[in-house]
């Protein structure tokens, strides 16, 4: 039932609601109207729509449609609508008048298949037909995933248009897309089916009071900002969104977006064009406005490699090895902070450094714009108490307090050395009671501070906006494009590098603080940790060198361990080759090297596999096609993805004669004869090897000699786990490697790199003491997570 054109006078109490003649029907559809984000704003935002504009002359009906059956979704949706309020200024008689009307204006609808929208439409112009309305506009609110679009967009298109003279407003949630590529796509999609003017993409950032004073602030403050908005003043911007929260719930979304993307690609850029644009004459002309926005953005200087900094905090890898089911090895690059460089290509701008930074579980919750001006004044006189406010030599700047921290409410804060700001009365006033805090660098009342005389929430901003087709505050396609042209850039770099572990909370510090150093970012401290056995530090952020048990030992997170580990076996492959033609890897088997044949396969294409030997370290008496064999694991994870020569790939002879390791049909011997033939010396390039948890290596085990001292180059072995039949290389064949890398990875190796580097050096007792290359080089490649766990 909608409301009528002409409204009857209505009396609650004292509270008068005034009715007039209808100019219009709008029809208002929220799909995923039971979601999070409808529940905690978006029903309330329509609401306070419908209380600001009951008495308007429009007309409203209110739809909320998700997937969801009726009889499951209604109760959901009621569930949300009963907890909406009104302002405390609201008379409550007028309050509970205004939120029954409402709740009768909506209604939940099943919108899943296009009979679904056609019947919503015929529904809309039925019930408009019988209450006499015209229909002034129809506004569609996507709270759906972006995958979601095209389909909902067709069946808009196509049965769920307003009629002619009534508008179409289709509004958008972010993500707006990964990168350029994806942003471009879903661009297309919604292009395909809507003029631009009727498309709206929420940044609920740029619906915060602060961040929307930014534009008339620059326009009212003119005067004054002229000669000091630029270059010549300004020596730094920051704009700032810190979290106290983690990504707990959320790490398959922060999976694929990291915070850059998440955070600071959207709302963090969007303050940067309301703070460096060129202002507008007219800053009611959405297009003026939309118009500078994208100028600025065309004018941001193509990042560096060394533009920006990245942080995760130590939870989020376990976080996301609970959440998404992953295996132990698994290691994600993703970051949950980041600090970047950007600097401005213009005549006002050039040479200022503008810092964007974000990150969760940090210190605080806050959010900030800060533009720090230079400061070359000298005062000879002391400064007294009650004269500071007056001192030209107090650090001057402007803050656009957008949100919690020390303040704790939004708030415009300009330093008393520079000017009185005037802000609009009706909507802004000086704040009279001030906490007695040091607001970085300077006594709270060494400002001017105003705050919104009633705080106001972002969407209830942003809908009224959007009811009043205000397009200046929305992201356009165009913008939309320029902006992740230059983040993608960015991006393809940052992904690939390997964020600095951070404790998180107060815990972390100074450890993410960072300095601007020829025009890129450094973090300022190198952490360095003392660990189990070794006798130097080592910085934790890199793959860095240091000594385990008197050898080199390179230490990072798993998957940067890897590709390190992969690095330096191509090198080692490219200096056999340069110098004898050809190079002897042998490889050990069990688990840890997948992940390294993997990588070796995915990427390093220029890897010389036409001249390489692959041999095994040792072999477990099974078939080949057995998923224990590791010559299996080998075929499956590398030799099927790679081009070695036949002829140039040793399996260790295990099946002879139709049967398995039995040694009178000598496969150890005949082993250790291809390699006396082949390998020069019976010395291998190198050997990589790996450390099980009572210290065994390749499958040579605790208290055996076999293998551990002697002639022979290949032995028969017996392991205290199935399958017990084991072919090996021995100790003393090892030995003779040119280089020997023991890789060791996951927290079910900490016990063993904990016992071993402080057990006595018995190798019958643990035979990884056995290791010790006569003339070559032993080093260790462990991980984070088998040194800490």
């Amino acid at each position: 039932m909608l409301l009528r054109a002409l409204f009857c006078f209505l009396l609650v109490g004292s509270v008068a609601v005034v009715c007039k003649e209808s100019k219009g029907h709008i029809s208002v559809v929220l799909l995923g109207a039971t979601g999070d984000l409808a529940k905690k704003y978006l029903w309330q935002g329509l609401f306070q729509l419908y209380l600001n504009e009951v008495n308007s002359g429009h007309s409203f009906s209110f739809h909320g449609a998700a997937l969801t059956p009726p009889e499951k979704a209604e109760t959901l949706l009621f569930n949300a609508l009963k907890a909406l309020s009104c302002p405390a200024d609201v008379h409550p008689d007028k309050c509970a008048l205004v939120k029954d009307q409402f709740l009768k204006l909506t209604r939940y609808r099943q919108l899943k298949t296009a009979d679904n929208y056609t019947a919503l439409h015929q529904d809309i112009l039925t019930s408009l037909a019988q209450e006499g309305l015209h229909e002034a506009g129809r506004l569609f609110y996507l709270s759906v995933p972006p995958f979601a679009y095209a389909d909902i967009a067709q069946h808009i298109n196509g049965s769920c248009r307003p009629p002619p003279g009534a508008w179409l407003r289709i509004v958008l949630e972010k993500p707006f897309g990964h990168d350029y590529e994806s942003a471009l796509n879903l661009v297309n999609v919604m292009q395909t089916y809507f003029r631009e003017e009727e498309i709206y993409r929420v940044d609920h950032y740029l619906g915060k009071q602060t961040v929307e004073q930014i534009l008339p602030f620059r326009r009212r403050h003119q005067k004054h900002l002229d000669l000091i908005w630029n270059r010549h003043h300004v020596e730094r911007v920051e704009i700032v969104m810190k979290e106290t929260v983690d990504a707990k719930g959320r790490t398959s979304f922060y999976e694929e977006y990291g915070v850059i993307r998440d955070v600071i690609q959207n709302h963090l850029t969007e303050i940067l064009t309301l703070l460096a644009m060129e202002v507008p004459r007219n800053l009611s002309n959405s297009d003026d406005v939309l118009r500078a926005k994208l100028e600025l953005l065309g004018s941001l200087q193509s990042p560096e490699h060394n533009s920006a900094v990245t942080g995760q905090y130590q939870n989020y890898l376990p976080q996301v090895r609970e959440e998404t089911e992953k295996n132990p090895n698994y290691f994600t690059k993703t970051q949950t902070f980041a600090g970047v460089l950007i600097y401005i290509d213009n005549a006002r701008w050039e040479g200022v450094p503008f810092l964007l930074v974000s990150g969760k579980d940090l210190d605080e919750r806050t959010s900030y714009v800060r533009v720090v001006f230079k400061d070359n004044s000298f005062c000879v006189q002391k400064e007294s108490t009650e004269e500071t406010v007056k001192s030209s030599c107090q650090p001057k700047q402007i803050i656009f307090h957008i949100g919690n921290g020390a303040l704790n409410f939004p708030a415009v804060l300009v330093s008393r050395g520079l000017f009185k700001p005037s802000l609009p009365l009706s909507q802004w006033k000086e704040a009279s009671e001030l906490p007695s805090i040091s607001f970085f660098g300077q006594s709270i009342h060494d400002y001017y501070v105003y705050c919104p005389i009633q705080e106001k929430d972002a969407y209830t901003v942003l809908i009224s906006n959007i009811y009043r087709g205000r397009k200046g505050s929305f992201v356009t396609s165009k913008n939309l494009l320029a902006s992740w042209k230059f983040w993608t850039r960015l991006l393809q770099s940052v992904d690939n590098q390997t964020p600095r572990i951070y404790p998180g909370g107060a815990d972390t510090g100074a450890l993410l603080d960072f300095v601007i150093e020829q025009r890129g970012l450094r973090f300022v401290i190198k952490e360095d940790v003392e660990l189990l056995g070794m006798d130097q530090k080592m910085n934790t952020f890199a793959s860095a060198q240091s000594i385990f048990l008197g050898n080199t030992m390179v230490s990072n997170w798993a998957e940067p361990l890897i590709q390190k580990l992969a690095e330096d076996i191509q090198t080692a492959a490219e200096e056999a080759i340069k110098s004898k033609g050809t190079f002897h890897l042998a490889l050990s088997g069990g688990s840890s090297p997948i992940a390294l044949f993997e990588r070796l396969s995915k990427h390093h294409y220029g890897f010389p596999w036409k001249n390489t030997h692959l041999w095994m370290v040792d072999e477990r008496c099974v078939p080949f096609t057995d998923t224990d064999s590791n010559f299996g694991n080998l075929e499956r994870h590398l030799l099927q993805r790679v081009r070695v020569p036949y002829v140039n790939i040793h399996p260790m002879p295990v099946h002879r004669n139709q049967r398995l390791c039995a040694e009178e049909d000598k496969g150890a011997e005949e082993y250790a004869q291809e390699i006396s033939a082949l390998v020069s010396n019976s010395s291998f390039d190198l050997v990589l090897l790996g450390l099980g948890n009572d210290g065994h290596t390749a499958s040579i085990f605790p208290g055996y000699d076999d293998g551990i001292t002697g002639d022979k180059l290949v032995v028969y072995s017996e392991s205290p786990q199935k399958p017990t039949n084991r072919l090996s290389l021995s100790l003393p064949l090892i030995n003779k490697a040119k280089k020997v890398a023991v890789l060791v990875l996951g927290k079910g190796k900490h016990d063993i790199v904990t016992l071993i580097s402080r057990a006595e050096r018995k190798p019958k007792k643990w035979p990884i003491f056995g290791i010790n290359p006569e003339f070559g080089q032993l080093v260790w490649y462990i991980d984070y997570d088998a040194m800490f766990r």
